[in-house]
């Protein structure tokens, strides 16, 4: 492994046990977190299954299928709307979830994109070695399924638009947010 201070995630092989005796036994994490990597595998609908779905273009005029988002929607208004994001890097300490509505997320101009999830479940907070990582191409959208949680969207460009379909009110009333690096001492890294 990596230095104490910068590691490879290898999530397959990431242990609880090196969690718990890194982090909680050691207070100066909240100050000086252990920055984990977690690399980006490219996005397809069999790896982010866990996570939603992935669209691609189908042909015009085919039937409503399984290969389309399958949302949910009717706990509140749709707002459907086109946000323009600065880059920002690609380390994040706070991952999000939606409770009451699925999210759509794509990359306008087809630009490439990246976020990491984690799989949705009851647990107040996802455990680090469920973060995943995705690169994401400009030609398609992901429909995040209720409760995964969240980060990004991520780039290498200045700025992206992306089109974004959730509620009017997720961003006040549906954003469950952990903090990372308060509960497990880390700061991920997309690679």
């Amino acid at each position: 492994m990596g230095s104490e201070a910068e590691q490879v995630w290898q999530p397959c092989c990431f242990s609880w046990s090196i969690l718990s005796s890194t982090v909680f036994m050691n207070e100066s994490a909240l100050v000086d977190p252990t920055l984990w990597q977690v690399p980006a595998d490219p996005i397809t609908p069999d790896n982010f299954q866990p996570f939603g779905q992935v669209i691609f273009a189908s042909r015009d005029g085919q039937a409503f299928g399984v290969q389309d988002a399958q949302l949910s929607l009717e706990q509140g208004i749709p707002r459907f709307y086109i946000m323009r994001l600065q880059h920002r890097g690609r380390r994040f300490s706070r991952i999000t979830r939606h409770l009451q509505c699925t999210q759509c997320l794509g990359s306008l101009e087809g630009k490439p994109w990246l976020l990491a999830v984690a799989p949705p479940g009851d647990a107040a907070r996802p455990h680090p070695s469920d973060i995943q990582a995705f690169e994401i191409p400009g030609n398609c959208f992901v429909k995040l399924a209720l409760g995964t949680w969240h980060a990004g969207p991520y780039f290498d460009a200045e700025s992206v638009d992306f089109y974004n379909l959730e509620l009017s009110d997720t961003n006040e009333n549906d954003h469950d947010t952990c903090d990372l690096q308060k509960s497990y001492g880390l700061v991920l890294e997309i690679s």
